[in-house]
């Protein structure tokens, strides 16, 4: 994999670390479970990384290489997607308080473009205030393409997007994303054929096939690794762009423990838990 990055720093000051060694230390962070920078710098070893910079401006770098880590996160996973042809999109809601806050609190509110708002989560039955991921991976678990919103944009909102993103495919979705109209304009101009489960009262209802229904559960367990080992749902961000920037570097993480099982230990793909070395 080639990626490069142009080191820009201050006039007349050269810095500590490359950007690559700040990402670099962000995604390890990650894939050991350490979502705050104080845990972080505390479980430091100094003396091995002599040239540490400091917590802050850590997290203020971490910040302005959100692009080059999705250029990263592309990278890693365009190895893996480049013959599929069938993916599964889903969403999951992500809190920064709990609901009973959500009048209160200050939280990523500094512009109203990205400020959190209400919405439902069906499969959990309840309200939730703040955004949801949205996600697009391959049938064996590699995320294609992601996307956060606001909380109350509905499901099928997202599609719309996936037009610039991808085409000549089967995308596989919940009735979440149910849309006749979404569904004819995906096939007429990029022939993505959506397939979803009808609902039992709908015309022309017959179960959607086993192995789609089987198929669909890949992107579940992919949600359930990054709440359990990356713990995605925690939030320590006070603004939108540290919030992103978090969620992107699980992601990316997540994607990078899959690129080494895959082609440098040969272990199986999915085994998120395995030590690296």
């Amino acid at each position: 994999m080639d990626c490069t990055l142009e080191n820009k720093s201050d006039v007349g000051r050269k810095q500590k670390m490359s950007d690559l060694e700040v990402v670099a230390l962000s995604l390890t962070a990650e894939f050991m479970s350490i979502d705050s920078e104080n845990s972080l710098f505390k479980e430091i070893n100094k003396q091995q990384i002599s040239n540490l910079i400091e917590r802050s401006q850590f997290n203020k770098r971490r910040r302005k290489l959100f692009f080059f880590l999705d250029e990263v996160r592309t990278k890693l996973a365009s190895r893996f997607l480049e013959f599929e042809d069938y993916f599964i999109v889903d969403n999951m809601p992500l809190e920064i308080c709990k609901f009973a806050r959500h009048r209160r609190v200050k939280i990523c509110k500094n512009e109203f473009e990205t400020a959190p708002s209400k919405g439902f989560c069906a499969s959990q039955n309840n309200w939730f205030y703040g955004y949801k991921l949205h996600g697009v991976c391959s049938i064996n678990g590699i995320f294609h393409s992601i996307d956060i919103t606001k909380a109350e944009v509905h499901d099928v909102h997202f599609l719309k997007n996936i037009k610039q993103q991808m085409s000549d495919c089967v995308l596989l979705g919940d009735r979440g994303y149910l849309s006749q109209s979404i569904q004819l304009d995906l096939f007429q101009t990029v022939n993505i054929k959506l397939e979803t489960p009808k609902r039992a009262n709908q015309k022309d209802y017959k179960p959607q096939p086993y192995i789609f229904r089987k198929s669909r559960k890949r992107i579940e367990t992919l949600f359930s690794q990054l709440c359990d080992q990356f713990k995605i749902r925690n939030n320590y961000a006070k603004t939108f762009e540290g919030f992103k920037t978090r969620i992107l570097a699980k992601i990316t993480a997540l994607t990078l423990v899959q690129y080494s099982n895959k082609f440098i230990f040969d272990r199986p793909l999915n085994n998120i838990k395995n030590q690296p070395i």
